[in-house]
């Protein structure tokens, strides 16, 4: 049964008269009275009696009317939460990444999107690139941070990802305050480090691999003593004279930490998403502004 007949019900019910509610729908009586001909026919009872000063419900109008106002309720909250999810009232957005993007990236796109649109909520999942590549993939996550090339489902010979390429980074060492290094911006060279207890990243992980496959092409074997997966966890470690360690620039201010001077220890950062999967007004504004925001 179409809505627009249990409308046009229930303002004559509210009118008690039909030439009022014709004139408040903006339809002709004869139409209405038609419409309400029909809509007998399909429940399959007289719903309304005419009278000497309109009309009255029936018993099965009374009835018929509930459901009616039940009906046209639910559609109008329906109606009112589809508005408010386009309008980004409403709406959630799941987002995953590593330590770099949940710890450094994401709060500010975060905040920016809240003082904005106060209804949205947000799902941020921590793991390594292909954990998210695979969590995009799966349908758990809306939007992932990965470091390029992805390994494993949603790689490089995959078309299943959309990647956006979001930012380049990079890894700086860090050393302990009375370090013989402590209070330089110079580059450092890998084989200043064969003595050096490290301070790293978890085996497996892209961030470990890139410094490892940096150490390993100038001959290096790196005494690494610690593993950790806290960005955070590994600056402590390091402050703590444990050992030198390697994290991202954008958890550095600005002229702290040290390149490397045999190449730099570069990554692409990029944006993924399910090719086959039309993405939500809420998702697509957090896209546009992390882009806006990182960039």
């Amino acid at each position: 049964m179409e809505l627009t007949p249990l409308r046009y019900f229930v303002a004559i019910a509210r009118a008690g008269h039909l030439t009022r509610a014709a004139s408040r729908l903006g339809v002709t009586q004869p139409a209405l009275s038609a419409m309400l001909k029909k809509l007998e026919s399909e429940a399959g009872a007289t719903l309304l009696t005419r009278t000497g000063r309109g009309v009255e419900l029936t018993e099965a109008g009374r009835i018929f009317l509930r459901h009616a106002e039940e009906a046209v309720r639910a559609a109008e909250a329906g109606t009112k939460a589809v508005r408010e999810l386009l309008g980004l009232e409403r709406g959630s957005i799941r987002i995953g990444g590593g330590a770099t993007a949940t710890s450094y990236l994401l709060p500010k796109v975060v905040s920016a999107i809240r003082r904005q649109h106060p209804g949205l909520r947000f799902y941020v999942r921590e793991a390594g690139s292909s954990a998210v590549a695979s969590a995009v993939l799966s349908g758990e996550l809306d939007l992932g941070i990965v470091t390029l090339p992805i390994k494993g489902p949603g790689g490089p010979e995959s078309d299943e990802l959309v990647k956006v390429l979001l930012v380049e980074d990079e890894l700086r060492l860090i050393v302990p305050a009375r370090h013989a290094l402590a209070g330089t911006t110079r580059a450092f060279e890998w084989g200043r480090l064969r003595d050096e207890t490290i301070i790293a990243f978890e085996a497996g992980t892209a961030v470990r691999e890139l410094i490892d496959r940096g150490a390993g092409a100038a001959g290096v074997s790196l005494n690494v003593v610690m593993e950790l997966r806290s960005i955070e966890s590994i600056k402590q470690m390091v402050a703590a004279g444990i050992g030198v360690g390697f994290v991202s620039r954008f958890a550095l201010r600005e002229g702290e930490g040290m390149p490397c001077r045999d190449g730099k220890l570069t990554r692409g950062l990029a944006i993924v998403r399910r090719r086959d999967r039309a993405v939500s007004a809420a998702v697509a504004e957090f896209e546009r502004v992390l882009v806006k925001t990182v960039r």
